[in-house]
């Protein structure tokens, strides 16, 4: 007998969970990892995530919504700032970088921005690109065309969880694999 919401259960720097499973398009189930309101979890995944870092990153980038605590809580392990893309133009942003982000796991095309004021942050800094999950690798290509843009250099590619195998050959590290879909 099938489970009809199949879970997966990791364990990492001690704190174990549960994941559910979601539907993702033609992917059918996958696991789901939420970092938002689980500070326990997101603590623990940012402080084994912090050797992943590569030596002379300046800054570390992700994009919103559920790498944001992730971002923030390596950002605090670290030391390093962090910078975050947005899915959204904002009212107050000027003259931000635009950058289309054809989603390859789901098929949705996205836009993703950043405002000129966080951009020029990233100017002639080495910038590690931080992402809760990488799967197809599209969004890691579209944050690393931003910090480009933006006259950064990738020094990195960090996710807490990889899943399935990616198209993209990108050297990114991670701290777990799940499964492609459940």
């Amino acid at each position: 007998m099938t489970q009809a919401n199949p879970e997966v259960t990791v364990k990492i720097g001690g704190v174990t969970r549960t994941l559910p499973s979601a539907r993702a398009g033609s992917m059918g189930r996958v696991p789901l990892v939420e970092f938002i309101g689980d500070s326990e979890f997101t603590r623990a995944v940012a402080r084994e995530m912090l050797v992943m870092i590569p030596e002379g990153t300046e800054v570390l980038l992700t994009v919103v919504t559920n790498a944001l605590p992730l971002a923030h809580e390596l950002s605090h392990v670290s030391g390093l700032p962090y910078e975050c893309v947005r899915k959204k133009r904002r009212p107050y942003m000027q003259d931000p970088i635009i950058q289309d982000a054809p989603s390859m796991t789901l098929g949705v095309a996205e836009t993703f921005w950043l405002d000129s004021p966080h951009a020029a942050r990233l100017k002639g800094k080495q910038v590690a690109i931080v992402q809760d999950v990488i799967s197809s690798g599209g969004t890691a290509q579209t944050l690393a065309r931003i910090v480009e843009r933006s006259g950064g250099t990738v020094s990195g590619y960090l996710a807490a969880f990889r899943q399935g195998e990616s198209a993209l050959s990108l050297p990114f590290k991670y701290l777990e694999k799940l499964p492609a879909h459940i």
